[in-house]
């Protein structure tokens, strides 16, 4: 997901947008910013502050912070998760033609390689 800066790409907001209530046309009131929202709670997360470090010009940090936690209560965070998500592994196809395994992966020694002693701390007990 783009970040330029500390604010979303555009192609990163067309991505999360549609998946966000507050929308024109949906049902209840119009959210003032998700955006701005969004953003906030990204700088939070990307600069390791609590919410009262938050910059004013997202807004008061208390607000934020309740409206993250009403987020979190009504599963919009884990509709953006399920959004962005990358595909399952499973999904991903690997052909093991193209793959080559270093030469030590075998665990074959190295012909010139120093010849392992035990330890004399052993020998001491």
């Amino acid at each position: 997901m783009g970040l330029t800066g500390d604010e979303l790409s555009e192609a990163a907001w067309a991505k999360l947008a549609p998946h966000l209530a507050g929308k024109a046309g949906d049902v209840g009131r119009t959210a003032a910013d998700n955006r701005l929202f969004l953003n906030a709670v990204l700088w939070v997360m990307r600069h390791g502050g609590t919410w009262r470090v938050l910059p004013e010009h997202f807004g008061k940090h208390d607000t934020i912070r309740k409206r993250a936690l009403r987020w979190a209560q009504k599963g919009t965070w884990q509709r953006l998760f399920t959004a962005v998500r990358v595909p399952e592994l499973e999904s991903v196809l690997l052909d093991s033609t193209i793959l080559r395994a270093h030469q030590r992966a075998s665990g074959q020694v190295k012909k010139n390689a120093p010849v392992t002693r035990p330890s004399g701390a052993a020998a001491a007990d």
